[in-house]
């Protein structure tokens, strides 16, 4: 029956989006990240971008203005974190929301002990909501692309997010990918997270952004964007888990020697 039923859901899924190859190079050569990879990882790439297009709907805001160009850069940083993984832990959501920049975002707060709600506005360059949409700051988007190994990716922090909602929980604890044990991950994970806050809590200059303190799903994707952006920050501070992350990702070649 669920054979059946898989079989139903890829007959009526959409084609993939073709892309052109001069629209291709030029996305090659506006993301600097996708330089390391070899011929047959950017051919992958870009069919999982032809996914990417075809089941994602975009929808710009604010004035914000998505060319065929804009599409594709966002589909291309979307997709390399699932290059071996594969497209279908991208599963669950459907729509990319894009602001021209900063974005803000009303919030509820309950205390716990006081019973008193308060509200407020977040200033936001990224969010990702569960079987919801993703929702991107262009302006950090170019920011990115300008500066790309600063150590910031706001399209693979997102993504990461997803990754994380995966299995019903944010909490910094993705799927594993077979071969790899949850509480290998779980434990080396809680141990460079702790160390992390404590060194924000004492002031100390941390080599990862001391937004990573904030969660541990925040610790997740502020990882996973320095992987792929700045990845000896990893190797720096938190070294236990830079060959687990290469494990999960399958893209060890995207680490420099």
């Amino acid at each position: 029956m669920f054979d059946l039923i898989r079989r139903l859901r890829a007959r009526l899924a959409p084609a993939p989006r073709p892309i052109p190859d001069d629209l291709w190079q030029a996305t090659l050569a506006a993301c600097p990240l996708l330089a390391p990879l070899s011929a047959d990882e950017r051919e992958r790439l870009r069919a999982l971008c032809g996914l990417f297009l075809a089941h994602k709907r975009y929808s710009p805001v604010q004035g914000m203005t998505l060319d065929d160009a804009r599409c594709l850069v966002i589909a291309a940083y979307a997709c390399l974190p699932v290059l071996d993984l594969g497209f279908d832990w991208l599963r669950g959501w459907r729509e990319i929301i894009v602001y021209p920049g900063e974005f803000r975002v009303r919030r509820e707060h309950h205390d716990d002990h006081t019973g008193v709600v308060t509200e407020g506005d977040d200033v936001l360059i990224g969010e990702a909501w569960e079987r919801g949409p993703l929702i991107l700051s262009w302006a950090d988007i170019e920011q990115d692309l300008a500066d790309p190994h600063a150590g910031y990716n706001v399209i693979v922090h997102e993504i990461a997010h997803k990754l994380d909602m995966l299995d019903g929980a944010t909490d910094g604890v993705p799927p594993l990918p077979a071969g790899m044990e949850r509480r290998e991950w779980i434990g080396a994970f809680q141990r460079a997270y702790d160390a992390h806050c404590a060194a924000v809590d004492d002031g100390a200059d941390t080599v990862l952004d001391p937004y990573a303190a904030e969660s541990p799903d925040e610790f997740f994707a502020v990882l996973c964007e320095t992987w792929y952006s700045a990845p000896a920050q990893i190797r720096d501070e938190a070294p236990e888990l830079a060959p687990l992350l290469q494990r999960f990702f399958h893209a060890g070649r995207l680490v420099p020697a």
